[in-house]
């Protein structure tokens, strides 16, 4: 069958079936970010023609003023993941806490973690933006009056992670830790389309992506690494590329190849990135298409959680530009 004719719930099933005992579960959890994703991608579409745009007035638990699509983004996701029973926990960028949903099932034991909407103070300015996702079991052991425990795992654990990006066309990227697949909404069917089929980044490529506005509060080796980039010495020079919507500028880096650098400030020396929502997810597509995905020192998918809104650096991208910068720091 060509591509261009599988959908994600049919490309998800036939994934399961690698893995003996699969009861069609990853197709229930995924069902409900597709619909989800495809209500937020409507209102991103009509911003401008709705009371959408602009601030809903509140600061969420980051500190952050909250935009009407984030608490838009951010109840259709609960709601619609709310509705899957296999889920138990459900963690947001938006909320304090976990969520917990389905107390008492036996059936209930997954925990969704995500970022609603990434970049979202970007929607005014009509650039993309994104929503990022992570699938974790529950432990052994862990009940329900524990929900902490449920998403305080290492990204290692992850059993599904992916992101949306909304931009001049909206594309689904997941993975089940076997590879990574892309599928492009048709407006036409209402359905996510398989068009980008087992993904690889690219070994290097021409860009690097990193806000430079913070250059002189980087650490010195991230400034010399930004040096080598632009100075030829991988071989080639870099140009640079920087969306500001963490979604996308990764997206990019996925299908070209090159960095992307979140790294430590001195206002934020434990970087700005979620570890769970954020870090998370991109490290294992990351890791899943052939790329490496690093906090400066460690793997991030080796990091032991210690707060549901834990903060990391991240540098992510191709092996040679990886390698290079795992040299450079020693």
């Amino acid at each position: 069958m060509p591509t261009s004719f599988i959908t994600v719930q049919q490309h998800i099933l036939e994934e399961q079936r690698r893995f003996p005992g699969s009861s069609g579960e990853f197709s229930s959890l995924l069902s409900g970010i597709t619909m989800a994703t495809k209500m937020i991608q409507d209102k991103v579409r009509r911003a401008g023609l709705s009371d959408i745009l602009g601030e809903y007035g509140e600061t969420n638990v980051q500190g952050e003023r909250q935009q009407k699509l984030d608490v838009f983004a951010n109840h259709a996701l609960i709601h619609f993941l709310g509705l899957r029973e296999r889920v138990g926990v459900l963690a947001s960028e938006e909320n304090e806490q976990p969520v917990i949903v389905h107390q008492g099932s036996e059936d209930a034991n997954y925990a969704i973690v995500f970022d609603p909407l990434d970049g979202s103070s970007n929607i005014d300015v009509n650039v993309s933006v994104g929503t990022t996702f992570s699938i974790l079991r529950r432990p052994d052991g862990v009940t329900l009056h524990e929900p902490d425990q449920w998403v305080l795992q290492p990204g290692s654990k992850q059993i599904a992670a992916g992101y949306v990006v909304y931009g001049s066309s909206t594309i689904l990227v997941y993975s089940v830790g076997n590879g990574v697949h892309g599928f492009t909404l048709d407006p036409s069917l209402g359905a996510y389309m398989l068009s980008h089929p087992s993904m690889k980044m690219p070994k290097q490529g021409p860009y690097y992506s990193v806000n430079e506005a913070y250059r002189e509060s980087f650490p010195e080796p991230y400034r010399d690494y930004l040096d080598r980039l632009r100075s030829g010495a991988l071989g080639q020079p870099y140009a640079s590329r920087y969306i500001g919507s963490m979604v996308a500028d990764f997206h990019r880096t996925l299908l070209k190849g090159g960095v992307f650098l979140y790294p430590p400030t001195h206002e934020n020396p434990d970087g700005k990135l979620r570890l769970l929502y954020e870090a998370n997810p991109i490290a294992f597509l990351a890791e899943q298409a052939g790329g490496i995905a690093i906090d400066g020192k460690r793997r991030v998918l080796d990091i032991e959680p210690e707060s549901i809104h834990q903060r990391t650096p991240i540098i992510v991208g191709s092996q040679v530009e990886l390698t290079d910068f795992g040299r450079l720091i020693g």
